[in-house]
């Protein structure tokens, strides 16, 4: 675990078409990411065995979670319960963070 990071030593990738991630670290009981949308992409519905816990910096996700939706924007949160299956699309350009527990293997 290291325990200080610097973004302009972080790669920023590609992971979905529209969604670029930023593997932020990790440590025995979480991981963290973080995320730049770009406008209307949707993430499909899934589900993983980490909680997960969403804080949105910029723009906004419509969020469904177990077939619950709500627009969120900037400054608002989520969390995702452990195999919830949950869905996003992103309101306008939009960057979150994104914590996980225990660690989520992230394809990056």
């Amino acid at each position: 675990m290291e325990k200080f990071g610097y973004a302009e030593k972080i790669e920023k990738k590609e992971v979905f078409k529209g969604v670029f991630g930023q593997y932020l670290g990790s440590g025995k009981n979480m991981n963290v990411m973080h995320w730049n949308f770009e406008d209307n992409v949707s993430l499909p519905a899934h589900s993983h065995d980490a909680e997960q816990f969403g804080y949105i910096i910029k723009g906004g996700f419509r969020v469904t979670i177990d077939g619950e939706t709500q627009l969120l924007k900037a400054g608002d949160f989520y969390f995702v319960p452990s195999n919830a299956e949950h869905s996003f699309v992103s309101v306008g350009e939009t960057e979150a963070i994104d914590v996980f527990s225990p660690p989520k293997e992230i394809s990056m």
